[in-house]
């Protein structure tokens, strides 16, 4: 069902300008409501006015959600159940869609403005707005609650660690420490599930480097906003319809590796391209970083290994390069109340026994009480100085 405006579908009122080859302007909104038998008047025509430019331009009804304060996240499971994440967890938005018809325009919308198709010969995309704003839709056809939509909203400012103290995301201990990872140029990674607020609190760090080191950043969707003056930022390109012209990361990395980087970045360690960073991390590249999906610190090391795999690299060799290239593992998760919150950190050590690395607890921030030193709290604390 369309929704519905002074008794006529909206549907209709857009056929009837689409016959036409007519904007959606007040004359001929007010030209087509009259022919279809709907009351004209002064406000009838201005809300019908606003609801078709609405559907036809940025994220449509979504629009007003994404620009909320604070809104990471809105996600739509089919025109029924649209939520939003604020930071606090999901919630739910009421009367947004009216029908599926709707949601698919939108998605089919969505896609065209990333220059991608979404029908069914292509029943699903990922793409990048041109705000920034990342965007995953699914047909209804694969789904059993209609079209669904999943936007990812990039963050409007670049938060100081300072911000994450006083925002309660973050003890001042923490804070203190990755000011000294960064100054110290030692090789990192953040880890965390999705939504957790690696890549925001990446680019938090990453705005602490010095103002004349050269920053290179490779990412698969460009999501990476550090305050900094001298950032370059690589992104991969899927292949068009044809299925030529795809540019991956494991590209981009070595194109990075050529660009004479202070620091170099991958936004998110998620496949073959592991090899190259650990590659270029052993080679001379100090101070590099990037995030990876683990649900806690102690299993980072498995993670690695199945994105070595997808390189080539065999376990052994990829224990070996990481304990030689990584300094230092830095865990964020979500507390039961949906708040973010910068869990642990850890040092990659190497053990001689069993000849692979593993994650040693240097420091542990429980929600809401002191900081706890782990066993390589004081080899941290030697490396920092």
């Amino acid at each position: 069902m369309s929704e519905v405006i002074t008794g006529v579908p909206l549907a209709e009122v857009r056929a009837v300008l689409g016959r036409n080859g007519a904007d959606p302007g007040p004359v001929e909104v007010a030209a087509a409501l009259r022919g279809l038998g709907g009351l004209v008047s002064e406000g009838t025509v201005r809300q019908t006015v606003e609801a078709l430019r609405r559907e036809s331009a940025g994220a449509g009804p979504l629009e007003p959600l994404l620009r909320l304060r604070g809104v990471t996240d809105v996600l739509v499971n089919g025109h029924r159940r649209v939520y939003i994440d604020r930071g606090a967890g999901l919630e739910q938005v009421e009367g947004v869609f009216t029908d599926e018809d709707e949601v698919r325009r939108l998605g089919v919308r969505l896609a065209a403005m990333a220059g991608r198709r979404f029908d069914e010969g292509c029943p699903f995309v990922d793409a990048r707005l041109p705000d920034g704003t990342r965007v995953h839709a699914v047909l209804g056809v694969l789904t059993d609650v209609g079209t669904c939509l999943s936007l990812r909203v990039p963050a409007r400012q670049t938060l100081t660690l300072d911000d994450w103290v006083s925002g309660g995301t973050m003890h001042p201990r923490a804070a203190d420490l990755l000011r000294a990872v960064v100054e110290r140029r030692v090789a990192f990674l953040v880890s965390g599930g999705t939504g957790s607020g690696k890549t925001t609190l990446l680019a938090s760090l990453l705005s602490l480097v010095d103002p004349a080191h050269r920053i290179v950043v490779v990412e698969d969707s460009r999501e990476l906003r550090p305050a900094h003056p001298h950032l370059l930022r690589l992104e991969a390109r899927p292949a068009n319809a044809e299925g030529a012209g795809a540019v991956p990361l494991t590209t981009l990395v070595r194109q990075a590796l050529r660009m004479r980087p202070d620091r170099l970045v991958v936004g998110e360690v998620r496949g073959a391209e592991l090899t190259d960073l650990l590659t270029a991390l052993n080679t001379g590249h100090e101070g590099g970083c990037g995030t990876l999906h683990a649900n806690s610190a102690a299993d980072v090391p498995a993670r690695l290994e199945a994105l070595a795999a997808l390189g080539g690299l065999p376990r052994t060799a990829l224990h070996a390069q990481a304990a030689a290239a990584l300094d230092v593992l830095v865990h964020i998760g979500r507390l039961p109340d949906g708040a973010r919150w910068v869990q642990e950190l850890c040092l990659l050590c190497w053990d001689e026994a069993s000849g692979l690395c593993r994650p040693v607890s240097a420091w542990r921030f429980p929600a809401g009480g002191e900081p706890v030193a782990g066993p390589a709290a004081d080899e941290l604390d030697g490396r920092l100085r």
